[in-house]
């Protein structure tokens, strides 16, 4: 027979989070830009940080900042106080941090092990798995400050997600409780995962550095505000259309523009010429592959993307139709390896 239903209790006052009892010790072990942010996410969901190491001033400022009355303690200390642990160091230090976790005895069985690379799935903490940990790797698809403002910023933001088939749901419960977005990453597919956020945002602001380099050298006294609304549309206009998106001399088949560009960067930014060529090949063979650049257009640009020159300055060299005299082209170069050479066709 069924016990009966207690009473209703009376409606409560909303409970701060400072005093609501703790589900989880949290530690981090590596005070920079990424590990303070989410032990504060984590804290605004209930949890308790109790420990964090780092080795520079600049953490142990960062972590006072965003971790106040949280100590800074040895990274053993932080994993003999602490049930969840995240692991927030450089990629290249991870296996070596989860050998010696293991070999030290550091690691408790039932502790939850977190790190935030995104080349690595669950699998770099094997050695400290096979000593009782639970490892969980969740990575944040979101640039850090080392300030509160990241804490905002996971709102919202997606995390590749990859952990033991028996831990996935707890893996990405943290993600929603920190207000983030679980994808799940299969382990043999993170260092593709990486490389394209790596591609997508990393070398976004070494061309948007670039960018702001030639317009000051070009006497444009504010780069950022002039680039500032071309480059959020072209972001906006990229994410809802990929390829068809694509504007622009490469995508019309203005090989004389390009020419000039190319020109005017050997004088001014030599050090750019091949970053811009190699991009600029990777447009034409997108906008070639996508039906952006039409192929009767594309013959003299991609002339200029292989040598860096406008060949139709050259006309000893050109029929009276304005094309290459020979049969393959320029030196007998038919174009068709620039157009061929996009590794998703």
């Amino acid at each position: 027979m069924n016990a009966p239903s207690p009473a209703t209790p009376p409606a409560r006052e909303p409970i701060d989070p400072k005093d609501r009892p703790a589900r989880l010790t949290v530690g981090v072990v590596g005070a920079g830009r990424v590990g303070p942010a989410l032990a504060a996410s984590l804290q605004l969901a209930g949890h308790r940080p109790v420990a964090v190491s780092g080795v520079s001033d600049a953490s142990v400022r960062r972590a006072a900042s965003m971790l106040p009355d949280v100590p800074v303690v040895s990274p053993a200390e932080v994993l003999a106080r602490a049930e969840l642990v995240l692991l927030t160091v450089p990629d290249d230090v991870l296996p070596r941090l989860a050998e010696g976790l293991a070999e030290t005895a550091a690691v408790r069985p039932g502790q939850l092990l977190v790190h935030t690379s995104g080349r690595y799935g669950a699998a770099v903490l094997d050695p400290a798995r096979r000593a009782g940990a639970l490892p969980l790797a969740l990575h944040p698809a979101m640039t850090f400050t080392g300030t509160s403002v990241d804490v905002q910023r996971l709102a919202g933001c997606s995390f590749g997600v990859t952990a033991p088939e028996e831990l996935r749901l707890a893996a990405e419960a943290l993600v929603i409780e920190m207000g983030g977005e679980p994808e799940w990453i299969a382990e043999a597919d993170r260092p593709l995962y990486h490389a394209g956020l790596a591609l997508g945002a990393n070398h976004l602001v070494t061309l948007v550095a670039q960018a702001m380099e030639l317009l000051r050298t070009a006497g444009v006294s504010a780069p950022d505000r002039m680039l500032g609304p071309l480059l959020g549309a072209a972001l906006d206009n990229a994410l809802r259309s990929g390829d068809a998106a694509l504007t622009g001399p490469v995508s019309r088949g203005d090989a004389g523009t390009v020419a000039a560009h190319v020109a005017e960067l050997r004088k001014h930014a030599p050090g750019m010429v091949a970053g811009y060529l190699a991009m600029a090949r990777t447009t034409a063979d997108r906008a070639l592959a996508h039906g952006v650049l039409r192929p009767e257009l594309a013959e003299d640009l991609l002339v200029v993307l292989a040598d860096g020159h406008d060949s139709r300055d050259s006309r000893d060299t050109r029929d009276g139709l304005g094309r290459p005299d020979t049969p393959g082209g320029r030196d007998g170069w038919d174009g068709r390896d620039a157009a061929d050479g996009e590794s998703d066709r």
